[in-house]
């Protein structure tokens, strides 16, 4: 009986010495790899030698692989709590070999074919052709990432050490930016040229939205543009700003009944509210029919809207210009200029469309004719992208499916089983364009929580918003057309705000609190409860809205905010159940 018990402790020391070895080997490989990873960042621009990198990369995880996946690891799998890490352990490394070896690296040996040079405007020309070539690997890739993706959200976090959570947090993080990236380059090659006119001639209207004066989705539509792409030339063809825009006796077209019952009818009968709905699609079609009503049933192709932070990005790529007013606008300064100076400079808002005008065709040929890095273009349309402040909307179904996928199509805030995201959205009250001087702050957190075994979570989330005035103590002074002079019967420099806030699905209003309220309001948005909010903020105070809602089913365990583009960085701010 002693031999057998001896036996079987050989056999326990034995197995535990050699997982202990493997591990500690595979931490190498792994350590090494994420190294290679932070190698690989600074290669971005040069594909040609992010191949390398990444067969560097490759053949650590590959190594890591095996070593936690041998029949012994396995079955040590199953022990209590020990092998709940092993077991994450032995997932992690899958995932990031299958995503490095299998996705990744063949990605990265399509892309080394290009020359990114090729990328850019050429002479008013776009070729997308070569987009379009690595379409199909860059599709491939994404599936792979997403699959890994899944199997790394999957592994339940709660009897795991605090370092492996990390460990499994951050690969999450650097696999959900690697299939945005190759899902974008996918998206790219199927609708560029198409949109670029391969097919016959395409017209778009342009919309600059102006975040002087907030609207859900960024500011009201101030000046638009329309322009024709053939054969991916680029040409500019008429300016018009909303002035020119009546009053409708009637919405353009239907909202129906749920957007009517917390926007009313405004957002259909007049330019300048078009985008108070935040949903693009929307304001698209209704900037379509608008656009229809006063050119003769003119349909346009699509709807592209920018604002002036978009642009001081474009900026950073082209360079300073000078527009035909002989003014010279540069990155740092555009924002300042457009929103502030301008409204200083001239009294007539004519003037002001004007100049508003003349900027952006600026802009356009510089981008469009001008000699500039593609990279850095490609890097700026990115990040406008991203903080929603560049939206693309298409009239062909096809085409507007796969924007639907895309950060470009300005949705209503999408959760999914990784993130509950909230929506946040700021619309001026006042007339005025005194949103230049207010600064809009968002926070999100669990007020309770715990986690489900599916690694959902179950709680109270709470989120706040604070509105500040910036504006002097004299705002008074400034001109009518900046403080509306009182037209809304409030004092001039005062500032109103509406803000909807917008609830992820599955969570129920518990509670809500807001310091200088004019009142609340609300109802329902494609399945998202909607509260809604009106503040007046006099210079130098602040007012907070605090909304709690509580899960009626499982939630991802993450909270995060969506909201209003304004002149400021978007919040960036989650939070992770870690009960």
């Amino acid at each position: 009986m002693a031999w057998v018990a001896f036996g079987v402790l050989v056999v326990f020391l034995a197995g535990a010495a050699w997982i202990g070895i493997r591990a500690a080997l595979a931490y190498g490989h792994v350590r090494a790899a994420q190294a290679a990873v932070t190698d690989a960042r600074s290669l971005l621009d040069d594909p040609a030698s992010a191949v390398s990198v990444l067969s560097d990369i490759s053949h650590h995880t590959a190594a890591a692989r095996v070593l936690t996946s041998d029949p012994v690891w396995h079955v040590a799998a199953r022990l209590p709590w020990l092998g709940a890490q092993l077991h994450a352990v032995g997932a992690l490394t899958a995932a990031l070999d299958e995503s490095v070896s299998g996705a990744l690296t063949p990605l990265a040996a399509s892309v080394s074919q290009l020359d990114f040079a090729d990328l850019g405007p050429r002479g008013g020309r776009i070729d997308a052709a070569p987009l379009a070539g690595i379409g199909p690997d860059a599709h491939r890739a994404a599936v792979r990432l997403d699959t890994a993706l899944a199997t790394v959200s999957q592994i339940d976090r709660r009897a795991l050490v605090a370092p492996l959570r990390d460990a499994l947090d951050e690969v999450a993080q650097l696999l959900t930016v690697a299939q945005g990236g190759a899902d974008a380059l996918a998206r790219a090659g199927v609708l560029l040229p198409g949109m670029l006119g391969a097919e016959g001639p395409r017209e778009y209207l342009l919309l600059f939205q102006n975040n002087a004066e907030w609207r859900s989705l960024g500011g009201v539509p101030g000046a638009m543009a329309l322009v024709r792409v053939d054969d991916g030339r680029i040409e500019l063809v008429a300016q018009e700003s909303s002035p020119d825009y009546p009053r409708y006796r009637e919405p353009v077209m239907p909202l129906g009944p749920e957007i009517e019952a917390v926007y009313g009818a405004n957002p259909g009968r007049w330019i300048q509210n078009i985008t108070q709905v935040p949903d693009f699609t929307i304001a698209a079609a209704l900037a379509q029919e608008m656009w229809a009503e006063e050119h003769d049933g003119l349909r346009v192709d699509g709807v592209v809207s920018f604002d002036p932070v978009a642009l001081s990005y474009l900026l950073s790529a082209t360079g300073p210009i000078t527009t035909a007013t002989g003014d010279r606008l540069t990155a740092t300064t555009v924002v300042d200029v457009l929103l502030r100076d301008s409204y200083l400079r001239f009294e007539r808002p004519a003037d002001q469309d004007a100049f508003f005008a003349a900027a952006a065709a600026a802009v356009f040929t510089a981008v469009t004719e001008g000699d500039l890095d593609p990279s850095r273009l490609l890097t700026a349309l990115g990040r406008a992208a991203e903080e929603r402040r560049l939206l693309v909307w298409s009239a062909d179904a096809a085409e507007q499916a796969v924007l639907n996928e895309t950060v470009l199509a300005g949705r209503l805030p999408r959760s999914d089983a990784e993130t509950a995201r909230f929506g946040v959205y700021l619309n001026d009250g006042t007339g005025s364009k005194m949103d230049y001087y207010q600064s809009a702050a968002s926070s999100v957190h669990w007020r309770s929580c715990e986690l489900a075994q599916t690694g959902g979570a179950t709680g109270v989330a709470e989120i706040s918003v604070t509105i500040q005035n910036n504006a002097p103590a004299d705002a008074a002074s400034l001109p009518r057309y900046i403080t509306s002079g009182g037209k809304y019967g409030l004092d001039p420099g005062t500032v109103r705000t509406v803000a909807y806030l917008y609830l992820p699905p599955g969570f129920d209003l518990v509670d809500a609190s807001v310091t200088g309220d004019v009142g609340f309001g609300g109802g329902v948005h494609d399945g998202h409860r909607v509260v809604s909010v009106s503040v007046d903020v006099v210079p130098g105070a602040t007012a907070t809205v605090t909304l709690a809602a509580h899960t009626r089913e499982t939630s991802a365990p993450t909270l995060a905010v969506v909201s209003t583009p304004t002149i400021d960085p978007p919040p960036a701010e989650e939070a992770i159940c870690q009960a």
